[in-house]
């Protein structure tokens, strides 16, 4: 033991502790505490860390940049005789806080797990929790004086042309310019290029059981306009996932057709307006001007395409139903935002314009019916087409859009011009004719409200944490976390500031870890509602309705574990 103590590792770790800050401390330990209680969606053991770790980090640095204040403005500190048994009181009180809140963790989780219908935990596992939340601190740590070393050092070379507090000012500036620089312009963009390379090569796998379409009628067969190979990992699925006529058939107990499905990948051609193009002719050569629906879907970030949409669309209609999909690039939705914004948008206005073109070009008793749908960054880039101009005096039918981004400036404005009372998580607007939300109960609009010449519903789950993340949250609580909340908000749910927007980014990065029907995760039986109240698909009683609604239930919970999701 003896040896131990003294040991240099041992001593180095004395020093930094020593060379704390107590205030910091304190506030960290505050917002450690925090951290612990539920969010949106539930949390695992290294996430908690991680997030503790994080929400230690921020308390401890404003802690810190307070006491540096306090002392800059030599403001009066207590006594030093006094200080010791300070210390020792408020470390007592901090760690009888987070032993408090420590202990009521899993039953803070289980809030979260029970209405998802997950299996409950029984275990904090504190020490793995500890552990890494120290990590992620010291990496933080570290960083923070990394940078107030190169900021003394800069303010040093200043000061020999400034005074000394232009030189601290001067230096500050240039560090903070530099990491930034460092941070962005070579560890960022590293990442990406190692990312974006990752994602391009699993783009291009070709899955073993989904060999190429024998159809000559479907994409990437053998007369097709659009290789097999070059749809992407993506566009390959969304073409082979698609429900066969037999399938629709036994749902429905009527006559059904194969629905269209067209989709051209990044690799098909070297620009834009080139695979728009190549999309038109190749919607045109499988007649997909010829079925009752028409739809033109915007993927996500990787060009994925939820078949829970497409699928209970394609049902509804007896396979009635053409859709066609652009892919515009290989990263997540969250890189894709981060990196390319306005690529997304770029690719979705190409394809619509050229397909809008054509079917405004068509008669107007005999063009199917014109629709939009996206998820996630695709209903962003979606929504962004109705604020063009052009298309009011000749309006598409309407819109389905699942789980919009906290950006989607329309899904905000509409949200914000909500009728009084109504709440954040599921809004009315207006008088209901052209605007409705959804989420798993259904339509939050009355069943005699009339609609208008376009329908748009937006669906969405009061969990999903990419939708109801907003930056804001860092100084004030948000709306939806008023009563009445969602129906899978957890009840023991408290903002708290700085915190409860740190809980909310990382549940963005968790979002589609929920179960199907949660979270980022949309369900096919609450596409159903939105899809009939868009769509008023023929044929269908309430009864057949709800029979069919319980089908697709029961198939997306047999498949729920083994989806795969698109980001």
């Amino acid at each position: 033991m003896h040896r131990i103590a003294h040991h240099p590792l041992a001593a180095l770790l004395r020093r930094q502790a020593g060379s704390l800050c107590g205030t910091g401390v304190v506030l960290g330990t505050l917002f450690l505490a925090a951290s612990l209680t539920p969010s949106l969606v539930p949390r695992s053991d290294v996430m908690q860390g991680t997030l503790a770790g994080m929400c230690f980090g921020a308390g401890y640095g404003l802690g810190a940049g307070f006491a540096w204040l306090w002392r800059y403005m030599r403001l009066p500190f207590l006594p030093h005789r006094f200080r010791p048994a300070l210390n020792v009181a408020l470390a007592v009180v901090c760690l009888g806080v987070v032993v408090s809140f420590l202990s009521q963790v899993p039953d803070w989780q289980n809030s979260i797990r029970l209405p998802m219908g997950m299996e409950p935990v029984d275990s904090a596992h504190p020490i793995r929790l500890f552990a890494i939340a120290a990590l992620v601190f010291a990496i933080l740590l570290l960083l923070a004086r990394l940078f107030a070393l190169a900021s003394r050092h800069l303010s040093g070379r200043a000061h020999r042309i400034v005074p000394r507090r232009v030189a601290n000012v001067v230096g500050t500036i240039l560090a903070a310019l530099i990491f930034w620089t460092l941070a962005n312009g070579v560890l960022f963009r590293s990442v990406l290029y190692v990312l974006d390379g990752s994602y391009r090569e699993y783009d291009a796998l070709i899955v073993p059981d989904q060999p190429r379409p024998e159809d000559p009628r479907m994409t990437g067969s053998a007369e097709s306009l659009v290789e097999w190979e070059m749809l992407g990992r993506a566009g390959r699925e969304f073409i082979a996932s698609g429900p066969e006529p037999a399938r629709i058939e036994a749902l429905t107990g009527r006559p059904a057709m194969q629905p269209v499905r067209v989709y051209v990948g990044l690799p098909a051609a070297d620009s834009v307006a080139e695979r728009a193009a190549l999309a038109l002719e190749e919607l045109k050569r499988q007649g997909g001007f010829d079925r009752s629906v028409l739809v033109v879907v915007t993927p996500t970030g990787t060009g994925w395409i939820d078949p829970a949409a497409m699928d209970t669309l394609e049902i509804l209609h007896g396979g009635d139903v053409a859709s066609v999909a652009l892919q515009y690039s290989y990263l997540s939705s969250p890189l894709s935002l981060i990196v390319e914004p306005e690529y997304g948008a770029e690719a979705t206005f190409a394809l619509f314009n050229a397909i809008y073109d054509h079917w405004r070009s068509l008669p107007a008793d005999t063009r199917p019916r014109f629709y939009l749908h996206g998820l996630s960054l695709g209903a962003m880039n979606s929504e962004r087409l109705v604020e063009l101009s052009g298309i009011m005096t000749d309006p598409v039918d309407g819109a389905l859009w699942s789980g919009p981004p906290f950006e989607s400036r329309l899904w905000r404005a509409v949200t914000d011009a909500r009728q009084p009372g109504s709440p954040a998580w599921l809004p009315r607007y207006g008088d209901d004719s052209l605007v409705r939300f959804a989420n798993q109960s259904g339509l939050a609009a009355p069943a005699e409200a009339l609609w208008g010449r376009m329908r748009i519903v937006y669906l969405q789950y009061a969990s999903d944490p990419i939708t109801f993340f907003d930056p804001r949250d860092f100084y004030r609580p948000p709306a939806w976390l008023s009563d009445p909340r969602g129906p899978d908000v957890s009840a023991e749910l408290r903002w708290y500031p700085v915190v409860t927007m740190l809980q909310l980014a990382l549940d963005m990065a968790v979002g589609t870890g929920t179960p199907m029907g949660y979270g980022h995760v949309y369900a096919p039986q609450h596409y159903l509602d939105a899809w009939v109240a868009i769509t008023r698909p023929a044929g269908w009683t309430p009864e057949s309705l709800a029979r069919l609604r319980d089908e697709l239930a029961a198939g997306a919970g047999m498949a729920g574990d083994s989806d795969s999701r698109g980001g």
